[in-house]
């Protein structure tokens, strides 16, 4: 869903060099320097872990967001890929070892991936003072954690404008993985952005209690086109692929139903013929951004909040494609009166 309106688009937040990497068991390396061809500024060849939550790097999600971020990192700044890697937990009994085998083999920086693993990575800061960590999607109060949230609120209920303007059934769903705070947002905001544009259009929810079984997410999903919904938000992390086969399906069979995609622009992996949108959340940009500030020595704890105003959420860029100028007109607007004030937009 490409952009007609730039401002509509999720830029990329303003940032620079810092790392990245691959998944495997991670080696100590010794510092040094490292730095691109043509001159420029050496940076600083720190090494950065990364643990994925059980959702897997391959989730099509926020792990694989986290991920991608870092290895554009690498890329950018032609660091040795060996100083760059991911572990992925297969259930939440590999987080606390995960985490602890990055921190004690020296790695500068190690991340944990998800809202679920924010108990985990505080009982790893606390027991590792001198070790640097940092989170996404949990706010985790330690002095050595940087925890960064998103406002997901914010950009679905822009994705709730979308999905009422383009319903014909009047009828929408909402998927969603656990029933965490993180997911709330989403679900609270699209439903606030459907009922702004109009109130008596039904919203349907349904949490699966998972971010990695895409056959629930399949038999979720059917379910809700079986009642009349013809427009799906998931945000259900791996689960919600099953969410998009199921749209494929009834698409073939000329049924006119639509998913919004959610955290990447998951048209790019499921194709416009189903995808109507994705509501983006920046995370390879806020991976990069902390990464960054490690490599400049300017890392220090506490939480980072981004939401449109920062650019941290937003609508895919590839939204031309399925959705109406006009309707990204009204898009447009919603989104500028969010970032003023106008509007507050519930998150709980």
């Amino acid at each position: 869903m490409k952009k007609v309106l730039s401002v509509l688009s999720v830029a990329t937040l303003s940032l620079s060099l810092v790392l990245a990497g691959c998944g495997s068991k991670p080696e100590a390396q010794p510092q040094g320097q490292t730095g691109s061809s043509g001159g420029a500024p050496a940076a600083k060849a720190i090494k950065v872990g990364m643990v994925t939550d059980v959702g897997g790097v391959n989730d099509n999600s926020f792990n694989q967001s986290a991920w991608e971020g870092l290895q554009k990192l690498q890329t950018d700044m032609n660091l040795p890929k060996e100083n760059v890697k991911y572990l992925q937990s297969k259930s939440d009994a590999d987080y606390v070892p995960n985490l602890t085998q990055f921190v004690k083999d020296g790695w500068d920086l190690t991340w944990g991936i998800g809202f679920l693993m924010g108990d985990h990575l505080k009982k790893v800061a606390d027991e590792n003072k001198n070790a640097k960590l940092a989170i996404i999607d949990a706010e985790v109060d330690a002095p050595n954690v940087t925890s960064v949230l998103f406002k997901e609120h914010e950009g679905s209920f822009l994705a709730g404008v979308v999905a009422a303007k383009m319903t014909k059934t009047k009828k929408v769903g909402f998927v969603g993985g656990v029933d965490i705070p993180v997911i709330k947002r989403f679900d609270l905001g699209f439903e606030a952005g459907v009922k702004a544009v109009d109130p008596s259009i039904q919203v349907v929810k349904v949490y699966t209690g998972a971010f990695d079984k895409p056959d629930m997410g399949k038999s979720t999903a059917s379910s809700m086109y079986g009642q009349g919904v013809d427009i799906i938000f998931h945000a259900s992390g791996g689960t919600g692929d099953g969410v998009f086969n199921e749209a494929k399906d009834r698409k073939a069979k000329g049924e006119n139903v639509w998913v919004i995609g959610v955290d990447k622009d998951q048209s790019l992996t499921f194709g416009d013929e189903v995808t109507l949108t994705s509501m983006v959340k920046r995370v390879d940009e806020a991976v990069i951004r902390v990464s960054k500030d490690l490599s400049e020595d300017k890392f220090k704890g506490g939480v980072q909040w981004l939401g449109l105003a920062e650019n941290g959420v937003g609508l895919a860029d590839t939204s031309t494609k399925n959705v109406p100028e006009d309707v990204l007109k009204l898009v447009e607007e919603y989104k500028q009166k969010i970032v003023k004030g106008e509007i507050t937009v519930p998150d709980k």
